[in-house]
């Protein structure tokens, strides 16, 4: 489970982030959605430690963000938005290395990777070297990295930005695994349908504060609206950004 209290978080007289809480419970999906720049990101960031807050504060698990980093980094898997890998890599040794770095070692981490393997279709790739793969198949190794470890709670940040149809769909059919075996799971995303089609609960995110925050149900039923994409219109006050 994560916690946000109160999360704020400017650069220089920007304020990104202002004043988020939010609670993102085992087993379901919690989908921050916003425009473009709204804070979604920043959000992340504070929550995998990259960024520290300037107030507020968070907890995963109970470990808070700033007293207990390492601890909130083994709870927790990380696909950035953009993520890298190692191109002279191939994607099995790309994994193994993130194993290594979480303490995974010999046969039981071998057995891992061809478990995430299985998961994420990767058998056909799994090793080859990633120099020249597709994006599709390069958010795979990404994801399949952030699961080394086996974490409760994960984070996506924009996990299908530059994915084609059928790439996106298996990355949605993951994450809703991910869910049914218990699962913290948050991401973000600027696209209306993604959130619909996954989210249990959706936090809106609007020049850095919330706007709106429920259940789907709840958020039609708050704003009088028969569609999820006029509710966020509502919320946020504007259609800029809406995809």
């Amino acid at each position: 489970m994560i916690e946000v209290q109160n999360l704020c978080k400017s650069f220089g007289e920007v304020k990104a982030v202002d004043k988020v809480s939010f609670t993102a419970e085992d087993g379901k999906i919690t989908g921050l959605l916003g425009p473009n720049g709204a804070g979604k990101s920043t959000t992340l960031r504070m929550l995998y430690t990259v960024f520290k807050p300037d107030s507020g504060t968070a907890t995963v698990d109970g470990f808070d963000i700033q007293r207990d980093a390492l601890k909130v980094k083994s709870s927790i898997g990380v696909l950035t938005h953009g993520a890298g890998i190692y191109e002279r890599l191939s994607a099995r040794e790309n994994i193994r290395y993130y194993g290594q770095l979480h303490g995974l070692s010999g046969k039981s981490l071998d057995v891992r990777i061809d478990e995430l393997a299985e998961l994420l279709d990767m058998q056909d790739f799994i090793e080859r070297r990633t120099k020249g793969f597709s994006q599709g198949q390069k958010t795979k190794v990404a994801l399949a990295r952030a699961l080394i470890h086996s974490p409760k709670n994960v984070l996506l940040d924009e996990p299908t930005n530059g994915l084609d149809i059928m790439a996106t769909r298996g990355l949605r059919e993951v994450i809703s695994r991910l869910k049914d075996a218990g699962h913290c799971v948050v991401f973000s995303s600027h696209i209306m349908q993604e959130v619909a089609a996954l989210c249990d609960e959706i936090v809106i995110i609007a020049k850095g504060a919330i706007a709106s925050k429920g259940s789907p149900e709840f958020l039609l039923q708050s704003t009088g609206k028969e569609s999820l994409e006029d509710a966020f219109v509502k919320a946020v006050g504007s259609e800029e950004g809406l995809i």
